[in-house]
């Protein structure tokens, strides 16, 4: 365990030089390993932990070198976001409020309940902000599912978050991901990204902890 744990944050850090394997070894293959991920990350509810933004920032920095094209980038991964979350909801609506009980194993209740709170400050527009912050990003599709969210209206918040977040980070890389000092510093910028994304889930958490805390003195 503890191995994996290095192994995971040595590619974190290194994603850089890991992509660039990945290119050199597959080639054109490389589209369809991208497209693996994103669609696990979105629509596999196990799965929350996977290097989205940071992976979509460096295969858009690669797209710069010319190793990969941006628009099939932009295109086939948008495309893999949207199914991923797509599947997550229907999983989510077949599993029902069961995924609350804290029976089934393979989903993590603490995950949940902090996206249900997400839900709940923001509404439908869960779906496009979670994009943005990692687990939640996982988990939002599915208790949209759980939730019994009008389809219609989920699936215009699944494309439209799906194109925002490809985009952003994908054309981000493209135009940002190989200036000198982005370059020189990479694990940092991916650090940084990595923090970014997840400060709306720690600030929501802190929050929800002090709104406990006050009720519990007050009781």
């Amino acid at each position: 365990m503890i191995d994996l744990i290095r192994w995971f944050i040595d590619f974190i850090l290194h994603l850089d030089q890991h992509l660039g394997e990945l290119i050199s070894k597959y080639g054109l293959g490389t589209y369809g390993i991208l497209a693996a991920i994103v669609f696990a990350e979105t629509g596999l509810v196990i799965m929350p932990l996977l290097p989205g933004d940071s992976l979509l920032f460096a295969a858009g920095a690669f797209a710069g070198l010319g190793s990969l094209d941006p628009w099939i980038l932009f295109f086939l991964l948008t495309a893999m976001a949207i199914a991923g979350d797509t599947v997550n909801y229907w999983v989510g609506a077949w599993i029902g409020p069961r995924a609350f009980t804290g029976e089934i194993r393979w989903l993590k209740k603490s995950y949940l309940d902090r996206t249900q709170a997400f839900f709940e400050k923001h509404g439908g527009k869960t779906i496009l902000l979670a994009r943005f912050v990692p687990i939640v990003r996982t988990f939002a599709p599915f208790v949209a599912g759980v939730g019994k969210m009008n389809y219609a209206r989920f699936l215009a918040y699944n494309v439209g978050g799906g194109v925002a977040w490809v985009g952003i980070f994908v054309w981000a890389g493209y135009f940002f991901g190989n200036l000198p000092v982005v370059k020189e510093n990479f694990g940092m910028v991916i650090i940084a990204i990595i923090v970014l994304s997840v400060m709306p889930m720690v600030f929501e958490f802190a929050k929800a902890r002090r709104a406990a805390s006050r009720a519990t003195s007050r009781s």
